[in-house]
């Protein structure tokens, strides 16, 4: 076999199996851990597997399609995720009064915020390509 069918093949195969997608996912966080872990960065190591996808994906060495079905999974599931904080909540109940309303208003005003600045920006974006 020529080492073009077998390269076609592989991409194939990552391109329809969703649990490899899923490790490639992972496989990305784990080394942008590794190099925040390396070099002492204060980024979390997730942002820094996301820039090193978002270089390959950029420069075309990483398909869309290589990790598109593992991330709309983990995307799916992320409630799950989140299940633990709730149970948090649970064992404070001072959250569940004056205090909790306050953290809720902050909470609701950054996430608002953030969504505000994230839209503008990427309407600017489309403006100006």
């Amino acid at each position: 076999m020529s080492t073009q069918l077998i390269a076609t093949r592989l991409q194939r195969f990552v391109h329809r199996n969703d649990a490899l997608q899923l490790a490639l996912v992972l496989t990305f966080w784990l080394a942008g851990q590794a190099i925040v872990s390396l070099t002492h960065l204060p980024v979390p190591g997730g942002v820094i597997g996301m820039l090193v996808v978002l270089l390959l994906l950029a420069t075309r060495r990483l398909s869309i399609l290589s990790i598109r079905r593992g991330a709309e999974w983990l995307i799916s599931d992320m409630v799950l995720f989140f299940v633990p904080a709730v149970l948090a909540v649970l064992d404070h109940r001072e959250l569940l009064g004056l205090v909790g309303l306050k953290v809720f208003a902050v909470i609701a005003g950054s996430t608002l915020a953030v969504m505000s600045v994230t839209g503008l920006a990427v309407d600017l974006c489309y403006r100006r390509m």
